[in-house]
């Protein structure tokens, strides 16, 4: 991963983020200490998007054939930070 300086990469914004369109990671550092890091923001295509929509509608047509009511995301976040404390 390449580093620059803050005030380098005001001046060179254009040229670090042709780098990271190319698949390099930077890391921007302030004073010695890492600030920021560009990456390379993941493309999702319109297939994969496709697929990820069409397995929702099946789980719930799986949830409601089993008569499991709604899926409920806090329960199960609860049930994830058990005994995190």
């Amino acid at each position: 991963m390449a580093t620059n300086l803050a005030f380098e990469a005001e001046d060179s914004l254009g040229p670090l983020l042709d780098r990271v369109e190319a698949g390099e990671e930077i890391l921007i550092t302030r004073h010695g200490k890492p600030a920021a890091r560009l990456i390379r923001i993941p493309v999702v295509s319109d297939a994969d998007r496709m697929r990820a929509l069409e397995a929702l509608d099946e789980m719930d047509r799986h949830a409601k054939e089993m008569k499991i009511g709604p899926f409920d995301w806090e329960e199960w976040k609860a049930y994830r930070d058990e005994g995190r404390h």
